[in-house]
């Protein structure tokens, strides 16, 4: 199954998230009956990353956005563990510093853009602010919806400029997000990602949705695609998005560049000196 088709949010369409089943698992019924594709993709994956890095041609920005516990920071960890840290960076966007406040929205995420070669992964994003100032009410109406106009051009430029990107919202039931707060206040790893603020903003859970149905919608571009990733089997969901972002990838059509130099005439010369050594080795 080609999860690009199936869960891409197309251009001009309006997303509903009560229509997608946040429990989907596509063909697979268990975790166990997808762990061969999971390993598979995980391995693509680096495969082309490495060309990605070779050939210096392109660059990924891969977004994921979710709701509290939604699994963004399980997909960095999961899904892309087999990049190498050479040419690949993670950033998380967390509220903004008086500094930034100080500028456009914009100003703190273009430096993060990846250069040619790389992938940049952004843990939340520029979306925060047409998401959480909207829900909060910390801007007006006409300021977010100004925004996302504004965030379709950015990401234009971005592509137009050699940055493929991928958006991925990681779509929890809300019974779901209780259980994983659940689980975190038993886990003693995990003790630490709980806070009030979890809960209370469990009441927001309606205007959350609300915002991010909106945000998407508006933003889903033929440049930037949007997909709803169904996300409550965690295993689904890093199968899901390591295919999407692989076969992307794949279709970039990257090679190896051609070497810089003459291979011949330095495999005449590394075996000239080979010989020349094993000469002088028998003589000692």
């Amino acid at each position: 199954m080609d999860y690009r088709d199936k869960l891409i949010v197309k251009p001009g369409h309006k997303l509903r998230l009560k229509d997608i089943d946040p429990a989907f698992k596509g063909h697979h019924e268990t975790h166990e009956s997808a762990v061969q594709e999971l390993e598979h993709y995980r391995q693509k994956l680096g495969q082309m990353q490495a060309l990605l890095y070779a050939e210096k041609k392109h660059a990924i920005l891969i977004v994921l956005q979710a709701l509290d516990a939604g699994g963004k920071d399980g997909t960095v960890n999961h899904v892309f563990t087999g990049f190498n840290p050479q040419g690949a960076s993670v950033v998380g966007f967390k509220q903004p510093t008086p500094l930034e406040l100080e500028h456009d929205f914009l100003w703190r995420i273009h430096p993060h853009a990846p250069p040619r070669g790389w992938v940049a992964i952004f843990n939340r994003s520029h979306y925060e602010d047409v998401l959480v100032t909207r829900v909060h009410k910390l801007v007006d109406k006409p300021t977010w919806t100004a925004r996302y106009g504004r965030i379709r051009d950015f990401e234009l430029e971005l592509a137009e400029s050699g940055t493929t990107i991928m958006k991925f919202f990681l779509h929890i039931s809300k019974e779901e997000q209780l259980a994983r707060f659940a689980e975190r206040l038993e886990d003693p790893a995990r003790n630490w990602k709980i806070s009030e603020s979890d809960y209370t903003e469990r009441a927001l859970w309606d205007d959350y949705i609300e915002a991010f149905e909106d945000a998407i919608t508006e933003t889903s571009t033929l440049e930037a695609p949007w997909y709803a990733i169904p996300a409550n089997h965690k295993w689904f969901r890093n199968l899901a998005v390591s295919q999407i972002v692989a076969d992307s990838i794949e279709d970039l059509g990257m090679s190896f560049p051609k070497p810089s130099v003459d291979l011949a005439d330095i495999r005449r010369k590394y075996h000239a000196a080979e010989d020349e050594e094993e000469k002088e080795a028998r003589r000692e």
